[in-house]
């Protein structure tokens, strides 16, 4: 049983659209994009240096439509599950069929933009947790006063808020832990955005929606969502709201998914499924030199 995924925002590297480009379909799939949403998605996935596409109004619908690129290559339709880490929840409703590719990169376009305004009105950060026991990784963070935005499983927990106490919990770790400050700008998936809530409900309300033709697993909560009008409101909740991608995962091992398929650009995802899931085989589709392997791992557990 197959899942395809998506991942979220700090997964995207300069240069990452160059071996999709000198496909002429892919060019032009790109050059549609970008005229739709006003906004060069060739230039920032090939020349763009790290600072420009760590800006939150450019990484969001570059890593959005990098894997729906990877999605359109595999052209795989026979599969179980889909599920998105984040902002990787808009590329996952796209392949599921409960809203359109162009309606998917207009929200990710609006989506990056009000969270980089929410982001400017107070200095906030993110930082990934490593190891340690959660219980006390947790306490440790009630205590800081940040949030547990991310709960990735796998030994991870994403800590967001005030910058000055990600620099405490920087200089004194929770015990067995170490701790990375992430590439974002700003306390994704915490109070700290919900000023970019409402301008995203009006539009996601102009944004027709269908019944899955693929399963959604809800990064709120692991469960199966097949209504894509439901699909759209958890994702535009999300956005001031953590990440349970633990429950995503347990979720693939209660469902009895064998192999996943971590579009581009990817990595990340397929690393906390090693850790959180072994028992589920995982393939990383990073390049469009990945492509044919991708397609015969998908014809082994699709």
């Amino acid at each position: 049983m197959l899942a395809i995924i998506a991942p979220g925002q700090g997964s995207q590297t300069p240069g990452m659209f160059s071996s999709w480009v000198t496909n002429p379909e892919f060019h032009a799939l790109l050059s549609q994009w970008s005229m739709r949403i006003d906004l060069d998605l060739i230039r920032l996935g090939t020349t763009a240096d790290a600072d420009e596409i760590k800006d939150t109004s450019n990484a969001q619908p570059l890593i959005v439509a990098a894997s729906l690129l990877g999605a359109h290559s595999l052209g795989i339709k026979n599969y179980s599950y889909t599920s998105g880490h984040s902002v990787g929840e808009l590329a996952a409703a796209a392949m599921s069929g409960a809203i359109s590719d162009e309606d998917a990169l207009r929200l990710v376009r609006a989506r990056g933009i009000e969270m980089a305004k929410a982001a400017g009105l107070s200095p906030a950060g993110m930082s990934a947790v490593l190891g340690g026991d959660r219980d006390i990784v947790l306490k440790k963070l009630n205590e800081l006063q940040l949030v547990a935005a991310n709960d990735n499983g796998g030994g991870q927990i994403v800590a967001a808020g005030d910058l000055e106490a990600l620099a405490t919990l920087s200089e004194n770790p929770p015990e067995g832990a170490r701790v990375r400050a992430l590439a974002v700008a700003g306390a994704f998936h915490t109070s700290f955005m919900a000023p970019a809530i409402e301008p995203l409900r009006t539009l996601a309300a102009t944004i027709p929606t269908a019944p899955t033709t693929i399963s959604v697993i809800s990064n709120k909560d692991g469960e199966v969502v097949t209504d894509g009008a439901q699909v759209l409101t958890r994702i535009v909740n999300q956005i001031a709201n953590p990440v349970r991608w633990d429950l995503c995962m347990q979720a693939f091992k209660n469902l009895g998914v064998t192999g996943v398929i971590e579009l581009p650009p990817a990595g990340t995802l397929v690393g906390l499924l090693k850790r959180g899931a072994p028992e589920i085989e995982t393939f990383a589709l990073k390049s469009a030199d990945d492509v044919s392997a991708a397609k015969e791992f998908a014809g082994r557990h699709a």
